[in-house]
């Protein structure tokens, strides 16, 4: 669900269209094209410490996800573990205890005479310490490629992510962006300092 007060739309699931991996090398190696992909649980964050912009320099936020879950269909390509691995069916993914640095910079609106921020710019690094991969409904139903390409999954979680992050952290750029932005559009900056404080 959305947030009516603050004309948000819901954002969950978010879509990433396609998402090309190479998993291994050479002439027959095995790659993964995933497509129709649902991400879930990227809106239940938490801010654990943010350092405000100051003299033009970046903000910085450090945010935790608990827990980040993908489903997509996937088309495979290429031998694993000497096995010929080509065909398609259901990949899941759960990405959990995530560790996000949020950067960016922000310029300030005026309003009716108060202050409002707008991000003009974002970007995010992730760390995550728990990974869990696997496929399901893989083509021809084979059980040997099945435990082949979990087996693999289970293996090499870490160096799947690694691989997928680069997209991944395009696609949370934008969607904490946006919902900064429709935040902050209609909070100004008043409401963020403490008695005492003063703002330029």
């Amino acid at each position: 669900m959305g947030i009516k007060e603050i004309e948000l739309p819901s954002v969950e699931p978010f879509r990433m269209e396609e998402l090309s991996l190479s998993l291994t090398s050479g002439p027959n190696g095995y790659k993964v094209a995933l497509s129709d992909i649902d991400i879930y649980g990227a809106s239940n964050f938490t801010v654990k410490k943010i350092k405000l912009s100051e003299d033009g320099k970046p903000f910085e936020a450090v945010i935790n996800i608990p827990e980040l879950r993908i489903s997509a269909r996937y088309k495979s390509s290429g031998v694993l573990i000497i096995l010929p691995a080509s065909g398609n069916g259901t990949f899941h993914a759960n990405f959990g205890d995530i560790t996000t640095i949020v950067r960016g910079q922000v310029s300030n609106n005026y309003t009716d005479g108060l202050k409002y921020l707008h991000v003009d710019t974002l970007n995010v690094d992730l760390t995550v310490k728990h990974v869990r991969l696997g496929v399901t409904n893989v083509f021809r139903n084979s059980p040997i490629l099945t435990e082949a390409i979990n087996l693999f999954l289970r293996e090499n979680g870490h160096e799947v992510f690694k691989i997928m992050s680069p997209q991944l952290k395009k696609k949370l750029s934008g969607l904490f962006q946006t919902i900064s932005n429709q935040l902050l559009s209609h909070v100004p900056v008043q409401m963020f300092l403490l008695p005492g404080s003063s703002s330029s």
